[in-house]
């Protein structure tokens, strides 16, 4: 503490002046007017940090590369500025003068600005001349770094960077525009270690002739690794003297990386991300946010790339139930045929502060996800259907329902009207309250050209999908309907589809499986 303070008072008094000022504006805006440079990862959106996430979540604009997996943008607020930098061979969205210039506008103008770039930001990422752009300009930034390519790629091919008796150190370099590098070729053939070179695919030929020529001997292990951690990783070994021919003949694409060293001979046998079962797919999910993150994390574990395009947006009625609340003492049966249902029920509830121990009706659940949402609540519900339709709820209701009975059914505004009129015809009154309602929210940033399967669980998931972004990029798509209902739907626009033998997000997760 007191070495503390002798530094300060060692300092100039511009200097203490300079963080007086500083000090101030943090407690005048504590997140205001200030950049995170924030390393994305490589590709796979559970590599991002935790404090990338929290950063993410409290920024009021965003600049966001190619490299950046768009899944990431989930975690920033919904009324987030987002501005696509993105840079591909030949094309660039922006200039690095015009992302510079944005970065400080941006931050001038009050934003708290999340610059997302893939990889890390200071490893060929001109996270660096970023930086010194902002000093320059007196505006806060903080770096937060992310995991590289250079070693998560790698990995998720099977190849360790380092391997005691085969490599023990590694180099990277930066494979873009080699021939205007300062690169000591004669170095670089002599090390031992694993060399690797990143965006180097279209200098590949270029790479391998100089590191030949200086010794390297032809026949050193190697491999090429395209779009690692994604679903469309594909991974190209052999030697110096052949990789350059089977790169070509595998088709590869940037980015890619190259990957020179003993170790690569490792990926036989360490290869555990292209051995899951899901490896290789990328599936769209179609339903709210809020619903499919179980489905996600599932299918992430199989080893897939999830796209996300929530087509629904949930929209809590609490009005509509207002009137029914002295009336929930009186119903033997309470029915959802949704996870939205029962959400929206409690949480209006809780707003306005009913005591659910006054409820004495038996609850009932269209399938196990409703059925856990009602669980959630601490309720254990009588009735779970044993497929997620209405037709198959009512055969349940009916063994155990009397007529007369008093039934609420909280459903949403678009629900089909199947059950209810089924209920009154076999004599039960019944309640239909719309708890909520579903909207069509904004295209999200997603890129629905990289998903190989699209997802649909209701019929509305389909209309909003085809509205957002057309029939005819749907259409190429191989089509998984959760049930009858939406597979009716998906027909009716001329969509071929699969159906799930299970109508559930177990009957997804088999189907898919078994693609």
């Amino acid at each position: 503490m007191a070495k503390a303070f002798q530094e300060l008072m060692n300092m100039s008094e511009e200097r203490r002046e300079h963080i007086a000022t500083l000090t101030q504006d943090l407690h005048a805006h504590p997140l205001r007017g200030k950049v995170y440079l924030i390393g994305a990862g490589p590709g796979d959106e559970e590599l991002l940090t935790l404090k990338a996430k929290r950063a993410l979540e409290h920024c009021t604009a965003a600049m966001y590369d190619r490299l950046a997996n768009p899944a990431i943008l989930r975690y920033l607020p919904e009324n987030c500025e987002r501005h696509y930098c993105g840079k591909e061979p030949g094309a660039h969205s922006k200039t690095q003068a015009e992302i510079n210039d944005l970065l400080v506008t941006l931050a001038k103008t009050g934003h708290v600005v999340a610059r997302i770039k893939g990889g890390d930001p200071y490893v060929f990422g001109r996270g660096g001349e970023e930086a010194l752009c902002l000093q320059a300009e007196g505006i806060l930034f903080e770096v937060i770094p992310g995991i590289s390519s250079a070693i998560a790629a790698l990995n998720y091919a099977g190849i360790p960077i380092s391997h005691r008796g085969l490599a023990q150190s590694f180099h990277v370099f930066t494979g873009t525009s080699a021939e205007r590098l300062d690169i000591n070729w004669q170095a670089a053939a002599a090390i031992d270690g694993t060399l690797v070179f990143l965006m180097g695919l279209g200098n590949i030929e270029l790479i391998v002739g100089e590191l030949t020529q200086r010794g390297k001997s032809p026949q050193t292990p190697c491999a090429v690794i395209m779009k690692g951690t994604t679903a469309q990783q594909k991974s190209v070994f052999g030697t110096l003297e052949n990789i350059c021919e089977r790169a070509a003949a595998a088709h590869l694409e940037s980015p890619s990386i190259i990957v020179v060293g003993a170790v690569t001979e490792l990926a036989d046998r360490l290869n555990w991300y292209e051995r899951k079962p899901l490896f290789g797919l990328n599936i769209c999910l179609t339903r709210s946010k809020e619903q499919a993150q179980e489905l996600r994390e599932r299918l992430l574990d199989l080893g897939a790339e999830v796209t996300e395009i929530p087509t629904i947006a949930v929209v809590r009625h609490d009005d509509a139930l207002r009137d029914y609340l002295p009336k929930l003492t009186e119903y033997r049966w309470i029915v959802f045929t949704s996870v939205n249902g029962v959400n929206t029920f409690f949480d209006a509830l809780k707003a306005q502060e009913y005591d659910i121990r006054r409820i004495r009706a038996d609850f009932a659940a269209i399938g196990p996800a409703t059925a856990n949402a009602i669980k959630e609540r601490g309720v254990m519900p009588v009735i779970i259907a044993k497929e997620f339709v209405a037709e198959s709820l009512l055969e349940s209701l009916k063994e155990r329902i009397q007529p007369g009975e008093a039934v609420f059914v909280g459903r949403s505004e678009q629900a089909r009207p199947y059950l209810v009129e089924q209920l009154r015809a076999h004599g039960c009154e019944v309640d239909e309250v719309a708890t909520y309602r579903v909207e069509q929210p904004p295209i999200s940033d997603a890129r629905l050209d990289d998903a190989n399967v699209i997802t649909f669980t209701s019929p509305t998931t389909v209309r909003h999908l085809i509205e957002m972004v057309g029939v005819d990029r749907i259409r190429p798509k191989r089509l998984l309907a959760i049930g009858p209902i939406t597979l009716q739907e998906l027909q009716k626009h001329g969509l071929d589809a699969e159906m799930c033998d299970e109508y559930s997000t177990d009957g997804i997760i088999k189907k898919l499986t078994a693609m």
